[in-house]
């Protein structure tokens, strides 16, 4: 399989400190099955959905801290050069570019205006097996209440062309040719201060509903929804360890597409 182009999501990846409860809850709300646990490289245990690679859970490192989240991984040809823009920019180098056995090369780093992400250089690890199916990674969006360093940054780091939808929102799509492949929401007040800004990740579902209530018979939160949309039912969710997600039946739609103005 050849390797997406710079900038797509291509993986997704999350720290818990109780990582049996983590393969408990997802297993049940996304159906996902957990390969072996990885002690060498640091208890990293890939999940899988229709046996095919979706995502991965890993224990905090010996003292370690921090609370569970999310993070989306961007393609890279180039590690080490895509660091550089990043610091170039105005992004903040959490972890220099590491090589993980032959699997390839990562980095993490926060964008100007909040938002941990990864960066992914492939080696023998793509990235997703699949993608916009039942289980499997569907969608980001970049939730940042400092929209403009985030409209800045990310077409400058990955070359990403945008759009703005049309609409009370303030919403932008990122594009890598004719494809929208990142989206950026800017936080309101509706979100609690203590919210950090993250990058949210839809997981596919095929019923949203029975989804949100198998979350919720596991202890997760209902955020916000589920609700229709041009773009699928939806839902937003945080799991028992604090890390925020959303599902969506892509399948479902409701009402026309928002119309879009390109931004120079």
């Amino acid at each position: 399989m050849a390797a997406p182009p710079e900038g797509t999501p291509c993986w997704a990846d999350a720290m818990f400190d109780d990582l049996d409860a983590a393969k408990d809850f997802y297993g049940h709300v996304l159906g996902w099955t957990f390969g072996e646990t990885s002690s060498e490289q640091g208890g990293y245990t890939q999940a899988y959905a229709d046996g095919k690679a979706v995502a991965a859970v890993v224990p905090p490192m010996p003292g370690q801290k921090g609370a569970s989240q999310w993070c989306l991984y961007l393609a890279a040809r180039d590690a080490s050069a895509t660091a550089a823009r990043i610091r170039e920019h105005g992004g903040e180098l959490l972890m220099e570019p590491v090589q993980v056995a032959d699997y390839g090369t990562m980095c993490l780093a926060r964008d100007p205006g909040g938002a941990v992400f990864g960066v992914w250089q492939a080696g023998t690890h793509e990235g997703f097996r699949t993608t916009g199916t039942p289980g499997a990674y569907c969608w980001a969006e970049v939730f940042t209440r400092e929209a403009e360093k985030s409209d800045a940054f990310f077409p400058a780091v990955f070359s990403y062309r945008s759009k703005q939808l049309e609409g009370e929102t303030d919403f932008r799509l990122y594009d890598l040719g004719e494809r929208s492949v990142l989206g950026r929401m800017r936080m309101t007040d509706d979100f609690p201060p203590e919210v950090p800004p993250y990058i949210n990740v839809y997981f596919g579902v095929d019923d949203c509903d029975a989804a949100v209530a198998r979350a919720t018979d596991r202890g997760g939160v209902l955020r916000f929804g589920p609700t229709d949309s041009p773009f699928g039912r939806f839902a937003a969710i945080s799991d028992p360890q604090g890390a925020h997600f959303s599902v969506i039946d892509l399948t479902r739609t409701t009402g026309e597409m928002p119309g879009t103005s390109t931004v120079d």
